[in-house]
């Protein structure tokens, strides 16, 4: 009878729902995903075949080191996303996987939702800086010292539009309800996400990364 449920569970329930399936970005979030996405995060073969298997393009990014500042298993985002501008950013793998669930699951959809229409172009001040959280002296390196993070700054929308994080997140119309819900939509596939909110250090972008401490500000 056990043998039989387990059968009939593999075989009729979502496949995001079951912790023994593939992770695809194609899916929508289930209740398996976020068991299945830390699990591909964390395994760098995983990570490059569940973005190659959904349809983003990159090229593999050797190890670098400069200073105390350390890049590992990157790559470089080229196409079947979202593009970013600057284009073509260096980012560990688990940060692109993240981005690229991220754009596909919460950017667009909230863009289609609230505003009518797609984002054509993501904006953004950077993902890799050999420096220490808020460019300090001294204290621990920040998570863009591993190109393990991305600055949101703006997004271009299909028609040519432009919503800033600067110039509209307090805004109480729709520009600000997209960003704002774009933001929390970050929260489940990033593990640092940093807003106006948190400070004012980031009053002009959103903070993501897939670093060791999980804030959603």
């Amino acid at each position: 009878m056990g043998l039989l449920l387990v059968w009939a569970v593999d075989l009729w329930a979502p496949r995001q729902d079951l912790p023994w399936k593939p992770l695809l970005l194609a899916d929508p979030p289930g209740l398996a995903t976020g068991v299945k996405f830390a699990r591909a995060a964390a395994d760098p073969e995983t990570c490059r075949d569940i973005l190659r298997d959904g349809g983003v393009e990159f090229v593999a990014e050797p190890d670098r080191t400069q200073g105390f500042c350390t890049t590992l298993n990157a790559v470089r985002l080229t196409g079947g996303v979202t593009r970013l501008s600057p284009a073509a950013p260096v980012m560990t793998c688990k940060a692109a996987l993240a981005y690229a669930f991220w754009e596909r699951h919460a950017v667009q959809p909230a863009a289609a939702a609230v505003l009518g229409q797609g984002v054509a172009r993501i904006e953004h001040f950077g993902t890799y800086a050999c420096r220490n959280v808020y460019g300090r002296s001294e204290g621990r390196p920040s998570e863009h010292a591993f190109s393990n993070a991305v600055d949101v700054a703006a997004f271009r929308l299909a028609d040519g539009r432009r919503i800033s994080v600067v110039g509209d997140f307090r805004d109480e119309g729709a520009e600000g309800a997209f960003l704002r819900r774009v933001r929390d939509g970050a929260c489940p596939w990033f593990k640092g996400v940093l807003s106006p909110d948190y400070n004012a250090a980031h009053r002009d972008h959103f903070h993501l990364d897939y670093g060791r401490y999980d804030i959603c500000r």
